[in-house]
């Protein structure tokens, strides 16, 4: 008895990673009517919304700061975090070129009356953008994935450091949910981060 290829988790990852792509590129041609897809095309969808997502927490911790509202571990943690926001933001930026969005218009004013306020903002940012990164990762082509996935990393990071400062368990889940895109971004506008 022969045994057929053994599925590593390397290969498993690439196949799914290459039937989400070629998912996509169907679902496009579909939608502009074209029998051919464009890789470059569902990924600048995708890094578009990430761009905007990692733009709403820059401006959020950015915004925590100036506020002087924040001490001690908090103000720590905003620090740190906000420069790795703005590096994010740099990186996206970098790889789309000139299909790089604007910056967003957003209200952070109820965020951060209070330290409380601040970490639950600041956890609900994290987990979006963590939902978001793992509903529309899958869907970027071979090239993109790996340098997303390092984003990924910190962002969870991130959500685990605020959660425990906020006193709440920084691993809730044994696997973090994948996030509708619109969903997230309904959610966004709905506290007044995103206009």
């Amino acid at each position: 008895m022969t045994e057929g290829p053994r599925w590593t988790r390397g290969r498993f990852l690439r196949a799914a990673v290459g039937g989400g792509v070629v998912a996509s590129g169907a679902a496009i041609a579909a939608r502009t009517g074209s029998g051919t897809s464009q890789a470059a095309t569902p990924d600048a969808e995708i890094l578009s919304l990430f761009l905007l997502l990692e733009q709403v927490q820059e401006g959020f911790y950015r915004a925590a700061l100036e506020s002087g509202r924040l001490s001690g571990r908090l103000l720590e943690f905003a620090s740190t975090v906000g420069r790795q926001e703005t590096a994010h933001v740099a990186f996206l930026s970098e790889r789309l070129g000139d299909r790089a969005r604007e910056r967003p218009r957003s209200d952070f004013e109820s965020a951060l009356r209070t330290p409380a306020a601040f970490a639950d903002a600041a956890i609900a940012l994290e987990e979006a953008a963590i939902g978001a990164y793992v509903g529309q990762g899958a869907s970027l082509s071979r090239d993109a994935v790996g340098p997303i996935a390092t984003l990924v990393a910190v962002e969870a990071r991130q959500a685990a450091w605020v959660r425990d400062l906020a006193g709440v368990s920084p691993a809730p889940r044994a696997a973090d949910p994948a996030r509708n895109p619109d969903d997230v971004l309904a959610d966004l506008r709905d506290r007044g981060f995103l206009a």
